[in-house]
């Protein structure tokens, strides 16, 4: 089980307190002996250690203090006080965008200790359970000790007119299969899952709206990583094996990339002081919509993302000489343009929170929805266009082998050469970037998880349109215009906009 016995401080301690969990991680169709030392597995374990060194150096914009156990702690790890608190989440994430040029892995763990918050108060509330209580003392834990959460929510769910309990198999959705007096034992799998062998816990959430039949889905809890009964099947990436190759350029980002699992679970047990939801089928659907709420807007990290692409694409346009071409100047502004719009709809959202009964800070869920339906469309548009500056180079180049050899290396050196003074390894390496990040392993946090993570586009088209107000926004074109002889009934009410407009929301 847990071995972390002190406070992690640093990436580097944080990668040592991953070792010797005896973890069942399987590649290949292989069991994994020490993931940490898997070469396609560590770059992933490096943009996680990333999150701890950031909360070293820069500590006001990833270290705060919390009320909860009155220490300083990871962000990641805080839950929202303030609409500042929000805001400065978003920041955060850009941030480690920008130095990671992948997903780090650390963002569903923080948005499902954060919508637990309100949720577990409101269970208790109606039912008078003690689950508020117990994620206190658990967040306080982890808070202390320094821990990476990962939050597992997507069911692999089978058949999907059906729901969990119609199904043919009963474990397409993950369930209670049996209880005892200490706790729930649970059974089924998670897919997709980001960055689970590189956290140190689990929470387990239902994925949908559920009815009273489906009760026994209706379970959250935290489990270790290392628990008995799970198992890891990774997920391959694509070019992933080159991080297996000799030398640092084929791969585009040597040093961070991105990790998903599906996550099997075989009977594990979930002790009562770590359940946060047993059965309460009613309030799964204000899980999940306050958890996406969170998560939507926290797709702003693929702004650090676009940062880099936009510069490796700046750069590109160097090397060739043609900086200041028409029309390379204007596709560069447009992925400007493109990418600042998704930070600006993700960060308003924080601006606009609103303290919910249990104290947390939620931030404005249609502006949320705007921003990640912004992301499942302008980092493709982004990502083109960088191929478009790149070139056709950037599918047909050459390996590094071919360069440090001693035959075709000075071929390469000679006929790859751009503008004057530009190193040809140098624009090697930022072709292959480039690659990386719209054709190779870091393809998948910046374009295929930005389609479905968080929930696929329809999914936020749905929300939209549930707060779109239409009623009441007829009434005031109504009013303005003086339209007679009409009693529509407006469904809507203007709360929604009276929030907004508030100038003491932000505390």
């Amino acid at each position: 089980m847990q071995k972390t016995v002190r406070p992690i401080r640093t990436g580097e301690e944080y990668i040592e307190s991953l070792r010797g969990r005896d973890l069942k991680v399987y590649l290949f169709g292989e069991l994994v002996k020490e993931p940490v030392d898997h070469p396609i597995i560590r770059p992933s374990i490096n943009a996680v250690a990333k999150t701890y060194d950031l909360a070293v150096e820069e500590e006001e914009l990833a270290f705060p203090k919390s009320s909860i156990s009155g220490e300083h702690v990871n962000r990641f790890l805080h839950i929202a006080e303030s609409a500042q608190d929000l805001v400065l989440q978003n920041k955060m994430q850009r941030k480690l965008g920008q130095l990671t040029g992948t997903c780090f892995q650390r963002c569903v763990g923080m948005d499902a200790l954060n919508s637990l918050h309100s949720t577990t108060f409101e269970i208790d509330e109606k039912h008078g359970t003690k689950y508020h209580d117990r994620l206190l003392e658990f967040i306080k834990k982890v808070q202390h000790e320094n821990l990476v959460i990962g939050g597992a929510m997507t069911d692999v769910k089978g058949d999907r007119s059906l729901a969990p309990s119609e199904q043919e198999d009963p474990d397409l959705f993950v369930h209670i299969v049996k209880r005892d007096e200490k706790g729930v034992y649970i059974t089924g799998a998670k897919a997709h899952q980001t960055g689970t062998i590189n956290s140190h816990w689990m929470i387990v959430m239902p994925t949908m709206r559920l009815q009273e039949n489906d009760k026994d889905y209706a379970i959250v809890g935290a489990i270790p990583v290392d628990a008995p009964g799970i198992k890891y099947i990774y997920g391959r990436q694509s070019c992933d094996t080159r991080s297996m190759e000799p030398g640092d350029i084929d791969v585009g980002n040597s040093e961070y990339g991105g990790q998903e699992t599906m996550v099997i679970l075989d009977n594990v047990f979930i002790p009562n002081e770590l359940i946060f939801m047993d059965g309460e089928y009613d309030f799964a659907a204000m899980l999940v919509e306050r958890f996406t709420c969170y998560h939507r807007r926290s797709y702003v990290c693929k702004t650090g993302l676009g940062d880099v692409l936009i510069g490796a694409a700046a750069a590109v346009a160097d090397y060739n000489g043609v900086p200041k071409v028409s029309h390379i100047k204007d596709k560069i502004i447009e992925m400007t343009h493109l990418n600042e719009s998704i930070y600006a709809a993700g960060i308003s959202s924080s601006y606009q929170a609103q303290k919910m009964k249990s104290g947390v800070f939620l931030n404005d869920d249609m502006l949320a929805n705007v921003c990640k339906h912004n992301v499942t469309r302008f980092p493709y548009e982004i990502g083109r266009l960088a191929q478009d500056i790149a070139g056709g180079l950037l599918v047909t180049l050459p390996s590094e082998a071919e360069l440090r050899s001693p035959e075709t290396g000075p071929i390469l050196k000679k006929y790859l050469k751009a503008k004057s003074g530009a190193e040809v390894e140098n624009r090697m390496r930022v072709l292959r970037l480039i690659e990386n990040m719209t054709m190779g392993r870091n393809a998948v946090g910046y374009l295929t998880e930005s389609m479905h993570g968080a929930g696929s586009p329809q999914a936020q088209r749905i929300q939209i349109a549930r707060q779109m107000q239409l009623g009441y926004k007829k009434k005031l074109a109504k009013d303005l215009a003086k339209v007679k002889g009409e009693n529509e009934e407006i469904k809507e009410s203007s709360e929604y906009f009276q929030r907004v407009f508030k100038l003491d929301n932000r505390e």
